[in-house]
């Protein structure tokens, strides 16, 4: 059955691969889009289209953000002496939902993989080890989640840090082996950063 012209079959498709969204809900979008365009479907476009030319990489951590440096890198507040360092932003942004952590964060935008032959330059490990002393870091928190990647990847940074007087913590209780962070509730990340232990 025909569902609109060319162009909204082309944007039910392109929203039907975004993460979460199947056929049938970017169906139902674009429809509710299409028939409040003025309220709904041109302020997303001019916002999107925005986004597209500002958004980045925070320099710092590598947050996304519009900024050369993230609100969470530039807040003084936030300089407690720890750093919590995760697979990729959205763990980042599930992990500030929870509002647990008050400290400074570093993604690494991805996790070791022989695999994929993923190795420590191809991440950010690098900027965290320089950054670590450069901001007298005294605990790192290694939020990575609980696979094979991400475990290796937490023990070769714990491994780097061996002897250099940090303290090294890893989330503890409330995250399931094979567990993602952004797919936890608030409640089971809050906890897990509470309950944190030494590596």
């Amino acid at each position: 059955m025909e569902q609109g012209g060319d162009d909204i079959q082309a944007l039910i498709a392109l929203m039907g691969r975004l993460p979460g969204l199947g056929p049938r809900s970017a169906r139902r979008i674009v429809l509710q889009l299409v028939r409040r365009r003025s309220q709904q479907m041109a302020p997303l476009a001019a916002l999107m289209e925005r986004v597209a030319q500002t958004a980045r990489e925070c320099v710092v951590c590598g947050n996304i953000t519009d900024r050369e440096a993230c609100a969470i890198c530039t807040d003084p507040a936030r300089a407690t002496g720890e750093i919590c360092v995760v697979q990729d932003v959205a763990d980042l942004w599930a992990l500030e939902r929870g509002r647990a952590f008050r400290g400074r964060y570093h993604v690494l935008g991805g996790t070791l993989s022989a695999l994929d032959e993923v190795g420590p330059d191809d991440l950010r490990i690098p900027t965290l080890l320089a950054r670590i002393q450069d901001e007298a870091i005294a605990e790192v928190i290694l939020a990575l989640n609980a696979t094979v990647d991400g475990q290796t990847t937490a023990h070769y940074i714990a491994d780097a840090l061996e002897g250099s007087g940090v303290t090294v913590t890893g989330l503890a209780q409330g995250v399931p082996i094979g567990g993602e962070l952004d797919y936890l509730d608030d409640g089971t990340i809050t906890a897990a950063l509470r309950a944190r232990r030494r590596l």
